[in-house]
């Protein structure tokens, strides 16, 4: 799975690729880690609006609630028949496309740890699996399916996003829950696909993926 992503694009080139409408102050991030704002796909009554939304259903546990904590965030959905999600990812209302061109899991000792970076050959901008709902006191959030790791992944992580094809878009945002099911048990996008990036850069650096000029010549 990813711990973040990034999208390294304009408004008007995700716009653009995605077929969506996106209001005119619009930012992209420099990155997307649990709890801070990332950007979606949203389709309403046959338009899709690009969106800024937070990465992360809260959650509060015991232990953080008896530390009057609050609650952490949960980016992640691995098992669809989790209480969490098992409403949620039957409803297409609550389906969306989650905007990276990168994305990164760390890699190393603890405390050295260094940002692996992946990418898809040939694809300048990419669409992860997501679901996403408006809550009270939190506003507009998104959560992405995970799914196994193709063999470019390790030994980083054996999940990974479950991303799609551009013609699988339109299937994403108004499947069935069986479709749903289909799209996490399927192969992974094969490996020989997977750009990989390894890096020196820490992990909180906040350093960008290299080499990223072959993306922006797609665009």
């Amino acid at each position: 799975m990813s711990r973040l992503h990034t999208v390294r694009a304009s408004v008007a080139d995700i716009a653009r690729h995605f077929d969506a409408e996106a209001p005119s102050d619009l930012i992209v991030p420099d990155e997307t880690k649990e709890g801070l704002p990332g950007l979606v796909i949203i389709e309403r009554e046959g338009r899709r609006f690009l969106r800024s939304m937070d990465w992360g259903f809260p959650r509060s546990t015991e232990e953080s609630r008896a530390r009057d904590e609050p609650p952490g965030r949960v980016g992640m959905v691995a098992d669809l028949t989790n209480p969490m999600w098992s409403k949620l990812v039957v409803d297409p209302r609550y389906r969306c496309l989650i905007v990276l061109t990168h994305f990164a899991n760390p890699l190393g000792v603890p405390r050295m740890k260094t940002r692996a970076w992946f990418s898809v050959r040939g694809e300048p901008i990419l669409a992860w699996a997501g679901f996403c709902r408006t809550l009270p006191d939190f506003g507009p959030v998104y959560a992405g399916m995970t799914m196994d790791a193709n063999t470019a992944i390790p030994p980083t992580n054996d999940r990974m996003p479950a991303l799609l094809d551009r013609h699988e878009y339109d299937r994403w945002l108004t499947c069935s829950i069986k479709d749903v099911i289909w799209f996490q048990r399927r192969l992974p996008f094969d490996a020989e696909r997977m750009k990989v990036d390894y890096t020196e850069d820490l992990w909180n650096s906040g350093a960008a993926p290299p080499a990223t000029e072959w993306q922006f010549a797609l665009l």
